[in-house]
């Protein structure tokens, strides 16, 4: 890390951009030196410090130590406060002539640091600028035009609302299941405002913003290989009470702050691999529906992300390993929209398969339809274009292959009623290119590769797998028998379907 040499009023201040809470930290012996004009600044700071310990100063709670660039050239350990702890220390400094302009000089130091580079790993991309909602303000000098994020290209170089929206969809959803909750004891407005505290690393690609004029590299601070922060997770997920909760001691360098959908999810880190924890909502059926599928893709021979079930605290959540690593990444199929010129003639359908087609990526049509299939038998109902993708390679920019499937909870009528369980209705809604899944499964022409067979008793490992989605399933086993003689159904309309009848 390094340690820049910043000067106010010809002495040196020492400071360092500590990465792990994400701000600058300074050195309050350099501080005193300029501010008291003692000649022995450590010895005057000493003395303050055990004055202010004495009378409870709330500056002191985080003061740390750690090893900068001293005079004589060699590492020593020295006492470091943030930008906020330096200005409540500086105002105790009695008779300096100096406050306001320091405060004036850490203020303008700090704010430079809104300032950021966007990088694709250690690629320099794009100089951004964010406003105090944690959004893209503005862009600078375009750095490298190949490596800017899918779909944000226009006409004239980079495009800023494409730019500024893919930025924000980054964030949490404003709609996430306990998002306030967070985000009010934190004097948090926006979600967006979370992004910058992480970097705005994530699990899914390996795109981030580095603070401008410091040296940070992405192998030091990517959530791939390095430790993070399950702060962000634990209070979404409500295992942390806010009462009594020192807010200063929580850390916001978490993948949590990149994470997508409705429905509260957490990363967690197990034997050293990163796994994805996701609830459910009513009935707790989408834990249930993310298993299902799997099972069901293994059956059909469709590529899919594993889910399995687990249980924390009594209750229980589905859990996928990342299926992205350090030499791949996620480009979900709405980018890939962006690239496409709307032809009224040409159904989305056929034109995202013809764009992917053209990067290279093979069987694009046998894996859409593969996905449609399995959807209209589970009945998925929000297989919208962040729901699917395809996988590219970062370093290369060499597309690999169309993702597998993954979430896929929201389905088999996991937020209705009971009584609204129908399999057989032509009215229910299907994304992403019908509004209707009778509609939809007519897209797919070519069924050789589908095995019908293979389902055979899969109703009966739905029921086992509901039966485990849930504390007690007594409760809601009219239900869960009424689910699985649908799917049965399901599956009987699409061998009719593909029968042609």
């Amino acid at each position: 890390m390094a340690n820049p040499k910043n000067v106010f009023n010809g002495k040196p201040i020492r400071a360092q951009f500590y990465a792990e809470s994400n701000e600058w930290l300074f050195s309050i012996v350099d501080v005193c030196d300029v501010l008291a004009a003692s000649e022995k600044p450590r010895h005057y700071w000493t003395v303050l410090k055990k004055k202010l310990f004495d009378e409870g100063n709330e500056a002191l709670t985080n003061c740390r130590s750690l090893k900068l660039l001293a005079r004589d050239g060699k590492m020593r350990v020295t006492d470091v406060l943030n930008k906020d702890e330096i200005i409540a220390v500086a105002k105790r400094i009695r008779n300096s002539q100096h406050t306001a302009a320091l405060i004036e000089w850490l203020e303008s130091f700090v704010g430079a640091s809104r300032k950021f580079t966007l990088k694709h790993k250690d690629v320099e991309v794009l100089e951004v600028e964010l406003d105090s909602t944690g959004a893209i303000s503005t862009f600078g000098k375009m750095l490298n035009e190949a490596h800017l994020p899918v779909g944000t290209v226009g006409t004239k170089g980079v495009d800023f609302p494409l730019i500024r929206d893919w930025w924000k969809g980054r964030a949490i959803p404003a709609s996430r299941d306990g998002l306030r909750d967070l985000l009010d004891p934190l004097d948090i407005a926006f979600p967006q405002q979370l992004l910058d505290k992480s970097f705005g690393l994530s699990l899914s690609d390996h795109y981030w913003i580095c603070p401008q004029n410091i040296e940070l590299k992405w192998a030091d601070i990517n959530f791939f290989y390095n430790p993070f922060s399950e702060d962000v997770g634990n209070l979404l997920f409500r295992k942390l009470d806010w009462d009594g909760l020192d807010t200063s001691a929580i850390s916001l360098n978490s993948p949590d702050n990149t994470s997508d959908g409705v429905l509260k999810k957490k990363w967690k880190i197990i034997n050293c691999k990163r796994f994805l924890i996701k609830g459910g909502s009513t009935y707790n059926q989408e834990v249930a529906n993310e298993v299902l599928t799997s099972r069901i893709c293994k059956r059909l021979g469709i590529p899919f992300v594993n889910y399995e079930i687990i249980k924390l605290d009594g209750k229980q959540y589905s859990v996928c390993e990342d299926f992205i690593n350090v030499d791949t990444e996620l480009i979900t199929a709405w980018h890939i929209m962006n690239l496409i010129k709307k032809d009224n003639s040409t159904s989305d359908y056929d034109s995202l398969i013809a764009k992917v087609e053209e990067l290279s990526i093979v069987d694009v049509r046998r894996k859409i339809d593969m996905m449609l299939t399995l959807d209209f038998i589970i009945v998925n109902t929000d297989r919208h274009y962040n729901n699917f993708g395809f996988i590219r390679n970062p370093n290369t920019l060499e597309w690999l292959s169309v993702a597998p499937i993954y979430d896929s909870g929201t389905s088999m009528w996991c937020r209705e009623l009971s009584s609204n369980i129908n399999p057989v209705s032509i009215q229910i809604e299907s994304k992403p290119f019908r509004s209707r899944h009778d509609k939809q499964i007519k897209l797919v022409k070519d069924f050789s590769w589908l095995n019908l067979d293979a389902l055979d008793g899969v109703e009966n490992e739905y029921a086992e797998i509901l039966s485990k989605s849930v504390s007690d399933a007594s409760e809601l086993a009219d239900r869960h028998k009424k689910l699985c003689l649908a799917l049965r159904k399901r599956i009987e309309l699409l061998k009719k379907v593909v029968d042609g009848k």
